[in-house]
């Protein structure tokens, strides 16, 4: 009978709103503004969430912040890249920063699926605040 409680409260929490973030975030790729609005969901929500809930904003708020950090690094060196590519010294500047950019893409999709499988499992993210998966 004890094994039974920690299930009942696992699956207790709310699963509809931290599933609109992730869906806001990837949604975003294709119009840009529903990143900015599920971030601004997840803030508001943060703070009157569960514990399960909780780890699911705090993990989608840092892999925004993330992105737009490592997609900065990426964009200045392709904005610096392409003035400096008329004498072939920004050529190398150009790919890295494309490289950064499709890399963080990608990494920020697999963090969205990564926190997709925990909700639907209805456990808390296990390690929110990483740089990693």
């Amino acid at each position: 009978m004890t094994d039974l409680a920690p299930v009942a409260e696992r699956h207790s929490e709310d699963k509809i709103v931290p599933a609109v973030v992730y869906g806001l975030y990837l949604l975003g790729f294709s119009n840009g503004l529903t990143f900015f609005i599920g971030l601004i969901v997840a803030y508001v929500q943060r703070g009157q969430a569960g514990p399960i809930n909780e780890s699911h904003y705090t993990f989608a708020i840092r892999t925004f912040w993330l992105s737009i950090a490592w997609f900065l690094l990426g964009g200045a060196l392709v904005l610096f890249g392409i003035p400096l590519s008329l004498v072939l010294v920004g050529v190398p500047m150009i790919i890295a920063g494309v490289a950064i950019i499709s890399a963080i893409s990608l990494w920020f999709v697999v963090r969205c699926i990564a926190g997709i499988a925990f909700l639907v499992r209805g456990e808390a993210y296990p390690r929110p605040r990483t740089w990693l998966i």
